[in-house]
């Protein structure tokens, strides 16, 4: 017998499609917040981390981490289209996994809009997690 107590989660059937449309969205707002932080390490370095090979290096692997997520985001996409919209799954166990609420709500149903960290927070501004 399992002394374990598991937790009941309800099945949350949904739209294969429509799933994986949240997930490009997800992507692109990935893809938005990595694209962010090149300026702001140059704007703390100043113009002379360009002129470091190391801090090329960083920068470069920032560029291809955006153009990657961008790339899986656009793969994911472009297959999404062949995909029956009956073809459903069971996301409760996966989302339950997700550890980011906003995430996990905009995974869930889709009803967050705009980025995860938008630009009109201010400087010193944070979320207790």
């Amino acid at each position: 017998m399992n002394d374990i107590a598991t937790p009941s989660i309800a099945s949350l059937e949904e739209s294969l499609p429509e799933i994986l449309m949240r997930l490009v969205s997800e992507l692109h707002d990935i893809a938005y917040l990595i694209e962010r932080v090149e300026p702001q390490l140059i704007e703390i370095g100043g113009q002379d981390i360009l002129q470091s090979p190391d801090s090329m290096k960083v920068l470069q692997g920032i560029d291809l981490a955006v153009q990657k997520t961008r790339g899986i985001a656009e793969f994911i996409d472009t297959i999404t289209g062949t995909i029956p919209d009956n073809w459903t799954v069971d996301v409760s166990t996966a989302l339950s996994l997700v550890k980011l609420a906003d995430m996990q709500k905009a995974l869930a149903n889709g009803l967050r809009h705009g980025h995860s960290q938008p630009l009109s927070k201010a400087a010193g501004d944070f979320d207790f997690f």
